[in-house]
C-alpha cells in the first residue's frame, strides 16, 4: 500500500514521495550500491542520489503488472552502480593518487564490472546475449543490430523485450 502512495505521489511531482521512497528504500539502496560499487567508496553517496534521481525522472516507465516496485528501484540502483564503475574506469588515472582518492586497479575493477554484467546476461541465449551487449553496451544502432542478426526491427526489440523480462524475473528471485 505504502509503495503505491510513494509511486503516485512521485509521478504528482510532490515531495512527499521522494521523502517516503528515502525512508523506506534508502537503506536497500545504499546496501546495492554498495555491494556493486565495490572498493569505489568514495562514490556511495553520490551514486545513491543518483539512484533517487533516476526514480523521479523515470517512474512513468514503471510498470507494476511487471514488476514490482522493490525490484524495478533494486534493477536501477544496480544498473547506476555499474555505470559509475564504467565511469570511473573511462577517467581515473592511477597514476595520480593523492588523499582524496582510493588506488583501484583498473584491471580489477574491470574484471568486477564484467562478471556483473555476466551475471546479469547469465540467463539468456548466446544470440541475445550479443544483441544485449551491442545495443545496450556498445550503443550500436538498431537498424545495423538488426541486419548483422537476419532479423526485423521489431524482431530485435521484441528480443529485447523478452530479454529484459528475463533478468528481470531473475534479478526478483
Amino acid at each position: 500500500m505504502q509503495d503505491k502512495l510513494i509511486i503516485k505521489y512521485i509521478k504528482k511531482r510532490k515531495q512527499e514521495g521522494i521523502e517516503m521512497l528515502i525512508d523506506k528504500y534508502s537503506g536497500l539502496i545504499a546496501s546495492i550500491v554498495r555491494t556493486n560499487l565495490g572498493k569505489l567508496k568514495n562514490y556511495e553517496e553520490e551514486c545513491v542520489s543518483d539512484v533517487f534521481l533516476a526514480i523521479w525522472d523515470n517512474i512513468e516507465y514503471f510498470e507494476k503488472d511487471k514488476n514490482t516496485f522493490k525490484n524495478w528501484i533494486c534493477v536501477i540502483a544496480k544498473y547506476k552502480a555499474i555505470n559509475y564503475k564504467k565511469k570511473y574506469l573511462s577517467t581515473a588515472n592511477t597514476s595520480e593518487i593523492n588523499e582524496d582518492t582510493y588506488y583501484i586497479d583498473k584491471n580489477l575493477l574491470s574484471l568486477e564490472i564484467k562478471q556483473d554484467l555476466e551475471d546479469i546476461f547469465k540467463h539468456l541465449n548466446e544470440k541475445d546475449k550479443d544483441i544485449f551487449k551491442k545495443y545496450y553496451l556498445r550503443e550500436e544502432d538498431p537498424q545495423e543490430i538488426a541486419k548483422e542478426n537476419n532479423i526485423t526491427i521489431s524482431s530485435l526489440y521484441s528480443r529485447l523485450s523478452r530479454g529484459r523480462k528475463k533478468i528481470r524475473e531473475s534479478m526478483g528471485k
